[in-house]
């Protein structure tokens, strides 16, 4: 039996460890994976959608987007006909907005071949595809024998074999990539779930951020790591540069039952998404009374204020916000909204504490943030 297997440390190799690795982790797979939706599929278009979305976000978050997504875009050709505002609402909330744009184009590009590509470079063409999204397509939808490599699996690798190399440096991930795949089984059946049994491990046994579940691990008398007392050291990997802080001061501002929004540049962070109108730096609220007044406003009552942090991949937002009712039309790119045409609009997450203020503000609309 595969999981009374034990070996002396001084006999496991790096080549006998990733040899022995897929039988136990299939076998445990089998018996121990999540019922997850994307997991009941073989259609390229359900399992690629699900691998955009679990990108850098938990399961438990993508769910219920899943689902929703795919109720509203069935297919991949719905996808490439949708109104980009109703796609962005729809992402509403799930982050890194660009995942959704991307996921656009690709469903374009598929829609007017007629078919998804099938092969690990076809699927690396596509917008926003990387390679561990195209290995994990590859495999679990047509069988392919590609790995697919991402944060989980190079814990698991560098544990397993007691690896203490950067993980940050790309020759380290592709060299993991290689050495997996050169294992991966031959069976199709197998190959469709050996990807998806590797993430599996990361996420509930050999975890991140605190000790790994050795007791509950399928490979643990293959673990070098855990013979050697180093996997709770493991991955290796250089510090990331600290998240800038930027400061801003964001305006609810509200006339006649409407508030102002204005959409962000096509390019860069949060690209194309409705935002309340907003400035550099920490204002009172003098200086906030002048920068509403330069956008040809007038102050009538100062509401409230409201403090609020948001936390992207490299900047941190800390953000001033004021609620105020002011007279005027404001710039002409800016749109005068009710709690409807709000509820309608993509409004990032950065921006929870003043929607549900608008909301609130406006009376009556449901806060879906």
């Amino acid at each position: 039996m595969w999981y009374n297997h034990t070996m002396c440390d001084t006999e496991l190799t790096t080549e006998k460890i990733l040899q022995s690795l897929p039988g136990p982790l299939l076998a445990w797979y089998r018996e121990n994976a999540r019922d997850l939706p994307w997991r009941r599929t073989a259609d390229p278009y359900r399992i690629w959608v699900s691998e955009i979305m679990l990108q850098q976000t938990r399961v438990a978050a993508v769910l219920g987007y899943y689902a929703r997504f795919l109720d509203a875009f069935p297919s991949v050709e719905a996808l490439a006909a949708a109104p980009e505002e109703h796609l962005m609402k729809l992402w509403e909330g799930l982050g890194y907005y660009s995942r959704a744009r991307n996921l656009q184009k690709a469903a374009k590009i598929v829609a007017a071949q007629g078919t998804f590509p099938n092969t690990f470079q076809g699927l690396l063409a596509l917008p926003g595809v990387g390679e561990y999204t195209a290995g994990a397509i590859a495999s679990a939808a047509f069988g392919r024998r590609e790995a697919a490599v991402d944060g989980n699996v190079l814990r698991i690798f560098t544990r397993l074999t007691d690896c203490h190399d950067d993980i940050a440096d790309p020759k380290v991930k592709r060299a993991v990539r290689d050495q997996l795949q050169a294992v991966m089984p031959e069976r199709e059946a197998d190959i469709r779930i050996f990807n998806q049994a590797t993430m599996e491990l990361g996420a509930t046994v050999c975890v991140p951020n605190g000790p790994p579940r050795c007791e509950r691990c399928p490979v643990r008398a293959l673990c070098l790591g855990r013979i050697r007392g180093t996997a709770e050291s493991l991955p290796v990997k250089r510090s990331k540069k600290e998240r800038r802080v930027e400061e801003k001061t964001v305006f609810v501002l509200l006339r006649q039952g409407r508030v102002a929004l204005r959409k962000r540049p096509d390019t860069g962070l949060l690209a194309g998404l409705w935002e309340f109108p907003n400035v550099e730096g920490a204002l009172d609220e003098a200086a906030a009374g002048q920068a509403v007044a330069a956008w040809g406003l007038t102050p009538k009552a100062w509401r409230s204020r409201l403090w609020a942090k948001h936390i992207f991949t490299h900047v941190e937002w800390h953000m001033t916000g004021y609620a105020l009712e002011a007279a005027g039309h404001g710039p002409p790119d800016w749109e005068w909204v009710d709690g409807a045409g709000l509820a309608a609009r993509a409004v990032p997450s950065a921006f929870a504490r003043y929607y549900a203020q608008a909301m609130e503000r406006l009376g009556g609309a449901e806060i879906n943030q």
